[in-house]
């Protein structure tokens, strides 16, 4: 049973919308790009586990995925937790083509694709010490003598998997997407005797669900962009090219789209790049709006939440990311 849904983490929207506001010559754009197309990968490689998972039998076991605990001195993140009665299975996803050298000596993963060497960190050592951790938090919670296993997961259909013939590890710790059922049915052979029983399981993952904290980054800190560099205004869901605000309508100049919510996008931008804060002088900044009045009757027709009176008012753009979450206009861009 799925417990704890896969979603396109908030980072990719965040990329996304920085990309949106930032004019083609930026000089950040490639870096910016490229990190945007490994996140993509990334998130990809993970739904490819999605089908090999659903031959597990719903009732026996508990599916988490994207969790990101606090052990008491560090926050942790796991691609997938799989719980059951008799053990943990952490998963650790990488969607990596290419011949994958996996070197015990120096705990690296090396690439080889296109004749090209690219060394990445070690995954069985990061999904090693995601099991240290999470053996941290579960003492924390009271959850004792529960076994813990990891598998690193290679999702890609297009790597090639090697490695020195005495590294034992690889063998027992890596595996590809397709064997994943098959391995965790030996992992139920290891571990054959209930570790907690219904109502303890169902405790656990309840707190697994609670405990998780999304991570927060600060997308212009993160790139050392000011938010003077971004581009203004109510972006064309078309052209991308900013629109006019003609007769109670969003008009591109351009193409002629016409809208009537399409400062929505832009004000979910604004939320994503700079705070889920607004008030409506920064909102009239940000939309390139010069009547306060019209600016005003925006923000007070998409009902949210606020705090104060009159000019010193501010919203609240939180409930706007779930009542228009930007996951179908980045998957339209991106076609995920």
């Amino acid at each position: 049973m799925i417990v704890k849904e896969r979603s396109i983490p908030v980072y990719i929207h965040k990329l996304e919308s920085l990309l949106r506001r930032l004019s083609n010559t930026h000089h950040k754009r490639s870096k910016i790009e490229e990190d945007l197309g490994k996140r993509l990968a990334g998130y990809k490689g993970e739904q490819r586990i999605d089908y090999p998972l659903s031959f597990l039998p719903e009732k026996d076991y508990s599916i988490l995925h994207d969790v990101r605990l606090f052990d008491g001195t560090h926050y942790f993140q796991m691609d997938t937790i799989i719980l059951s009665n008799c053990f943990i299975l952490i998963l650790e996803v990488k969607n990596i083509a290419g011949s994958l050298y996996f070197d015990s000596d120096f705990n690296q993963l090396i690439r080889t694709l296109n004749e090209k060497e690219e060394p990445f960190p070690d995954p069985i050592s990061q999904v090693e010490r995601q099991q240290y951790q999470l053996l941290r938090w579960l003492r924390i919670q009271k959850f004792n003598h529960i076994p813990i296993e990891t598998l690193v997961v290679i999702s890609s259909s297009n790597a090639i998997l090697t490695t020195s013939p005495n590294n034992r590890q690889v063998y027992e710790k890596v595996i590809l997407s397709s064997k994943l059922p098959a391995q965790i049915n030996k992992f139920l052979k290891i571990h054959p005797q209930s570790a907690m029983d219904e109502k303890t399981l169902a405790k656990l993952t309840k707190k697994i669900v609670k405990c998780h904290t999304p991570q927060t980054i600060d997308i212009l800190n993160q790139f050392s962009i000011s938010k003077n560099e971004l581009i203004k205004g109510v972006l064309c869901t078309g052209c991308r090219l900013t629109m006019n605000r003609e007769r109670g309508k969003w008009v591109c100049t351009t193409c002629h789209h016409r809208s009537n919510e399409a400062h929505i996008e832009s004000l979910l931008d604004y939320s994503l790049l700079i705070s889920p804060i607004i008030t409506n002088r920064e909102a009239r900044g940000f939309l390139n709006i010069t009547s306060s009045e019209i600016s005003k009757n925006l923000l007070k027709s998409l009902d949210l939440p606020f705090t104060g009176n009159n000019k010193s008012r501010s919203y609240n753009l939180s409930s706007l990311q779930k009542k228009h979450p930007p996951t179908k206009r980045m998957q339209n861009e991106n076609k995920i």
